[in-house]
């Protein structure tokens, strides 16, 4: 299976020809059309926005404008005011805590969060509780690696506030049903969170569909730049919250004794914005939809299963996940038994072979798993069945190594 772009367009990989990067979930390579983007707006339209009454100026700011509305049509944010900028699906998730959290979350109030939770997903709510002393509770997953949906069912009661899960798994993939928990978190009247980072590269999304209150995802891990994301927040929500940040740009009036806020999105986006990411974003989104997602999803879905294929004979290798791929991403996290998946990754980086090894920021999951950590091959458009075949090859290479 050849990949579903020409691996020429990612200047990385055209300049590592026998490389076999197989950690998109990490991060993904930008192709030339992000970086030339990027590039552009330095030598044509660089200025500060917002600020400058000259032309320069003027661009810079449409520039800015534009990349929003891209972006917030790729991801299905109509409102697009309420599409925020921010560093990444962390800080997204870190401003909602610290401005949303903290002004009404209250002792005796509970926070619900899964156990599949990715730490910047997990530890904000747990340091959210710990301030305000409220109860943390964490919902069970399933054998097979879903979140056990009986039991967030019974976690969620009249005393929940608020209910924070991702949309895909880093660790293992899993895809959860979003509409479905979220409609259990409105029952009780509690506000969702969802982590989309790894959802919004590899699945057809409409964030305003899902019904989520808020929704966050990171540029990087979609062919754009790192350092650039994004935090969708319901407006009655957004427009109640205090700001994050203070400083430039955020202000409508300041006085000597008191400051007032600007609208939205300005109000959360303090300080000179972060442009060239933005329109590199935007980039990254024209080239995605260009491919579609629907095909990316099916290039995903055909990777993954002829990885499982490939690695489920080998003894000693356990598999994590869903074994139904309608429920899984492109991720395939694996152990080799009496081998820790540092070595593995250090084995297969000598043959070319790109992998994640560790907790991936999932510790509350990996104990849940009872393994200390896992190795993980992740596959996005430029991935290709050469890849896989590298991965099995030096996956039986470990095994040769150890003994």
């Amino acid at each position: 299976m050849k990949a579903l772009v020409d691996r020429a367009d990612f200047p990385l990989l055209a300049n590592n020809p026998n490389l076999h990067y197989l950690d998109s979930a990490a991060t993904s390579q930008k192709p030339k059309a992000v970086l030339d983007a990027m590039r552009y707006y330095y030598e044509h339209d660089n200025a500060n926005p917002h600020r400058g009454a000259y032309d320069l100026s003027a661009r810079a700011t449409e520039r800015y404008h534009l990349a929003r509305e891209r972006i917030a049509r790729f991801v299905g944010v109509a409102d697009t005011a309420c599409l925020i900028f921010v560093r990444g699906t962390t800080e997204a998730l870190n401003l909602v805590a610290s401005t949303w959290g903290y002004a009404n979350i209250h002792e005796g109030d509970e926070i619900v969060v899964t156990a599949m939770e990715h730490h910047a997903n997990f530890v904000p709510w747990q340091q959210l509780a710990i301030q305000q002393k409220a109860t943390l509770k964490i919902a069970k997953i399933t054998a097979d690696g879903a979140i056990d949906l009986d039991d967030l069912k019974t976690q969620i009661t009249a005393k929940t506030r608020l209910v924070c899960f991702s949309h895909v798994s880093n660790a293992i993939g899993t895809i959860h049903p979003v509409k479905a928990i979220v409609a259990m978190a409105k029952a009780v009247g509690a506000v969702t969170v969802c982590d989309g980072a790894q959802a919004a590269p590899h699945l057809p999304l409409n964030i305003d569909s899902l019904g989520t209150d808020f929704y966050a995802f990171s540029g990087h891990k979609m062919l754009g730049p790192m350092g650039c994301g994004c935090l969708m927040g319901r407006r009655a929500l957004l427009e109640t919250m205090p700001p994050y940040q203070t400083g430039g740009d955020m202000i409508a009036v300041v006085n000597d004794d008191r400051s007032t806020w600007n609208v939205l999105p300005h109000k959360f986006e303090a300080g000179t914005p972060n442009v060239a990411d933005a329109v590199g974003l935007a980039a990254a989104c024209d080239y995605l939809d260009a491919i579609g997602l629907d095909k990316v999803r099916a290039h995903e879905k055909a990777l993954i299963a002829y990885a499982i294929e490939k690695l489920s004979p080998i003894s000693g290798v356990t598999l994590y996940g869903p074994k139904d791929l309608e429920q899984r991403s492109g991720v395939v996290s694996f152990t080799l038994a009496g081998i820790h998946p540092h070595d593995i990754a250090t084995i297969l980086d000598q043959n070319g072979v790109c992998v994640r090894a560790g907790h991936h920021c999932a510790q509350p999951l990996m104990r849940r798993m009872r393994v200390p950590a896992t190795a993980r091959a992740s596959v996005f458009v430029y991935s290709t069945r050469a890849d896989i075949e590298a991965l099995v090859k030096g996956v039986k290479r470990v095994i040769e190594v150890f003994g």
